[in-house]
């Protein structure tokens, strides 16, 4: 076994955990929703969903199957995003609610995307384009356009975000609700054009883990969850993971870098070159 980063371990841990959810309830976990209920051969494709997420899962873990483990889960959640995501905001754009979901995929996306480019280095042979430095580059934008989409998000529907912020915490929960949609979008900006990237990135990924601890972890705790409850903590614990990830590979990056000096990370790191050794 061998561990590229804690984002890596904990990110693998929940391809796994989706899977076994998926098995156990015979469709699609939360973060795969958006499937027609009138798609020929549904349950059997929610089947294999929590089969590639199980085995992908597994296979990050294990130094000799990282990389196909990779890049299949790459090739399948991009698959994921352009059928299930972004058609449908393509096909109703005015509607929010097609958009955040894109911004979900493209997160989880990145995470994978890093980890394929971790553990290929710069030895590919084939898409070579998608390995290496310039592998994490394309997973950083990747991340970063699907923040844009999830910071909207708590402006577009401001009366239900407004109802999730914990009542003890100090200042009006719209101001909460515009300070964390504001920062995701923020943040997202800044990784593309790659200002402060570093420190976008670990923000953003904290702000996800925070939603995780005081939102939908107390409301998993009280009770039995609704449908809405246990999929948006389930959606969370996911992207904080995939968040993890895109954060571990500014390491070795300036916490303040602008512009070029943000695409070190993969080669100044000794842990993840000796993992893609």
């Amino acid at each position: 076994m061998r561990i590229a980063s804690t984002g890596h371990a904990v990110f693998a841990a929940m391809m796994i955990a989706l899977g076994i959810l998926g098995l156990i309830k015979g469709d699609f976990a939360p973060i795969w929703f958006g499937v027609p209920e009138s798609l020929p051969a549904r349950e059997m494709l929610a089947y294999l969903c929590a089969l590639v997420s199980l085995a992908a899962g597994v296979g990050l873990l294990w130094k000799r199957t990282a990389v196909i483990a990779a890049g299949v889960l790459l090739v399948y959640l991009l698959i994921w995003m352009l059928l299930f995501r972004v058609a449908h905001a393509v096909a109703v754009p005015a509607v929010m609610v097609n958009w955040w979901p894109c911004g979900e995929s493209a997160v989880m996306v990145a995470a994978a995307w890093v980890l394929y480019a971790w553990f290929t280095g710069d030895r590919a042979q084939r898409l070579r384009f998608a390995a290496g430095d310039n592998g994490v580059r394309i997973a950083r934008v990747f991340y970063g356009l699907g923040l844009i989409p999830l910071g909207v998000a708590h402006f577009a529907y401001l009366k239900e975000t407004v109802v999730l912020v914990p009542a003890w915490l100090p200042l009006p929960a719209a101001d909460w609700a515009y300070f964390t949609g504001g920062a995701l979008i923020a943040a997202g900006v800044a990784m593309i054009i790659g200002m402060f990237a570093r420190l976008a990135a670990t923000l953003s990924a904290l702000e996800m883990g925070l939603f995780t601890l005081l939102v939908w972890i107390p409301m998993v705790v009280a009770g039995k969850p609704n449908a809405f409850q246990w999929g948006e903590f389930v959606d969370s614990c996911t992207l904080t993971a995939a968040a993890w990830v895109v954060a571990d590979s500014y390491r070795g990056v300036r916490w303040l870098a602008v512009g070029r000096s943000t695409a070190g990370g993969f080669r100044d790191s000794p842990s993840l070159r000796r993992t893609a050794a």
